[in-house]
C-alpha cells in the first residue's frame, strides 16, 4: 500500500496544481461480509473527493466508479 500511494502522488503532483501530503498516512483495511457492508464502504469511497473538497458532487468526480461489481 505505501509503494502505491508514493507511487500515485508523486504522479498527482507532478501532473496537477495539487501539494504534499496527498494521502493520509495510514490506511484501515475493512472486510465485506454482506452486501449492506459492501453498500456502506463504497458510499463513503464515493463521496472522498467531496469531503476533500475537489468537487461538489460525487458524481463529478471523473475517476469513480467500479472496476468489478462484487457479487456478495
Amino acid at each position: 500500500m505505501q509503494a502505491w500511494k508514493q507511487w500515485t502522488a508523486k504522479r498527482l503532483i507532478a501532473n496537477s496544481s495539487w501539494t504534499a501530503p496527498i494521502w493520509q498516512p495510514e490506511f484501515f483495511d475493512h472486510l465485506l461480509r454482506s452486501t449492506e457492508s459492501y453498500s456502506e464502504k463504497w458510499t463513503y469511497v464515493w463521496d472522498n473527493p467531496v469531503r476533500a473538497g475537489f468537487v461538489q458532487q460525487s458524481t463529478d468526480w471523473p475517476w469513480s466508479g467500479e472496476i468489478e461489481i462484487l457479487q456478495l
